[in-house]
């Protein structure tokens, strides 16, 4: 006997779309059979054609919580990623306060989510100047891996490594994963007050990129750490990532879904809200992107969720050089790639690829981001067919702020169950993820 069956037409399995029924006992898929499977349970649930995916996996969240909650917290950047069908986050280790630096400063965090995370969460450490001490005590307490700023992070209290203090930080902590935010500080321009997008573009082109991807992937060679590059923009550095891989290295990147599916070309005059780090750029460079996800250099899509208050985002002024740069999107992500996706030839299968089994890899969770026996029973309900349009206030963020905002997509999320259990936001079941999951 079972606790729970899940049957549905288009299961996204290890082996694509298929129909299927999943069996779930103690929180874990114990058999994957035919849709027409006939098992002992006594709560058995037919999708019919509405789609059953894996629970995503979103390994760049900006959780905030501790000190600076009234921009995110964990209750809330979780009860919207279960909305938006993601299952796990890691977050992080900017912008709370403290950042999460030392061992001392995750105890803090994890202490501020207890008891309030709705799906299950983990933690990357953050490395700064000064703390390559506290990297191997910080990376045994559980981190999954150390972010690094190569230009200014937009707070003072997690600054930027120069290339000597990167390679110094890996070496530190030896075969670890290193996440690197990668514009180099040299190739950014100054801002004139209230400016245009136009003008924050241009001052972060696509050299400042390419720049501190060569940075990236030269600390990889010279000291073997596996570098992950965060939330490429530039296509123009796809060459070097490739050249890295080619050579051996272990260099991967990701995207987001602002840079596969937004326009510099179409942002409208003091859209603050469009306003990320590194920028969105024309749809020529989307272009490059997606054929990058297509060919596999490419690993995987996660949000960098960075969500603020409102009054950051300089909307009152549409001043592009104040405002705060960060896109709220942890619970939109499924259904904007989904809707591109599709438009491109792209499967579900696809999207669930980039989206929950790569990025799971990536920090080594091996019992998410699929469905398969073993693994977690984190699934999701969705219809890919049924098409909503955006309402910022209708959102689980804390902040109603998105450039998403009036944008017709495809993709319904109906249900999210982790570990078999229906996530309604009622009932905190989410756990703490560390490397010993992995």
């Amino acid at each position: 006997m079972v606790e729970l069956v899940l049957r549905s037409r288009r299961a996204v399995t290890g082996g694509g779309e298929c129909a299927a029924a999943v069996a779930i006992e103690g929180g874990t898929i114990v058999a994957v059979g035919g849709y027409d499977d006939v098992f002992d349970t006594e709560v058995d649930t037919d999708l019919g054609e509405t789609a059953l995916l894996p629970g995503l996996v979103d390994t760049h969240v900006h959780v905030n919580e501790p000190g600076r909650t009234e921009w995110e917290g964990f209750a809330s950047a979780t009860r919207a990623a279960a909305a938006g069908g993601v299952t796990a986050i890691i977050d992080m280790p900017l912008n709370s306060l403290p950042p999460t630096v030392d061992v001392a400063a995750l105890r803090v965090k994890q202490a501020a989510a207890e008891g309030q995370t709705f799906v299950d969460v983990g933690f990357w450490g953050g490395a700064i100047p000064g703390n390559s001490a506290s990297l191997p005590a910080l990376h045994d307490a559980g981190v999954f891996g150390f972010k690094a700023f190569l230009a200014d992070s937009g707070v003072p209290e997690f600054p930027p490594l120069s290339a000597p203090q990167l390679a110094a930080a890996m070496i530190a902590v030896r075969n670890v994963l290193f996440v690197v935010h990668a514009e180099d500080p040299d190739y950014l321009g100054d801002l004139p007050g209230e400016a245009t997008y136009a003008e924050f573009l241009a001052s972060r082109p696509v050299e400042a990129e390419h720049a501190a991807v060569a940075t990236a992937v030269d600390a990889a060679r010279r000291t073997g750490s596996r570098v992950h590059i965060l939330h490429l923009s530039a296509a123009t550095a796809l060459p070097l990532i490739a050249a890295a891989r080619a050579e051996g290295l272990p260099v991967t990147a990701e995207t987001c879904p602002h840079y596969l599916t937004l326009d510099a070309d179409h942002i409208p005059a003091g859209a603050t809200e469009f306003k990320c780090c590194p920028p969105i750029r024309d749809a020529a460079n989307a272009d490059l992107l997606w054929q990058a996800l297509a060919d596999g250099l490419i690993t995987c899509v996660v949000s960098d969720h960075s969500p603020c208050t409102p009054e950051l985002k300089k909307r009152d002024t549409g001043d592009f050089a104040a405002a705060w740069g960060g896109i709220a999107s942890v619970q939109l992500g499924l259904p904007v790639i989904w809707t591109s996706a599709r438009a491109r030839g792209h499967a579900l299968a696809d999207v669930v690829d980039w989206m929950a089994r790569r990025p799971a890899d990536l920090v080594g969770l091996r019992a998410k981001g699929r469905i398969e026996v073993g693994a977690d029973a984190d699934l999701v309900a969705f219809d890919p067919e049924e098409t909503f349009v955006v309402e910022p206030a209708r959102l689980h963020h804390k902040n109603p702020v998105t450039p998403y905002a009036g944008r017709k997509l495809s993709g319904v999320v109906r249900t999210t169950w982790l570990r078999g259990h229906a996530v309604t936001g009622d009932v905190a079941r989410g756990r703490f993820l560390t490397r010993k999951d992995a």
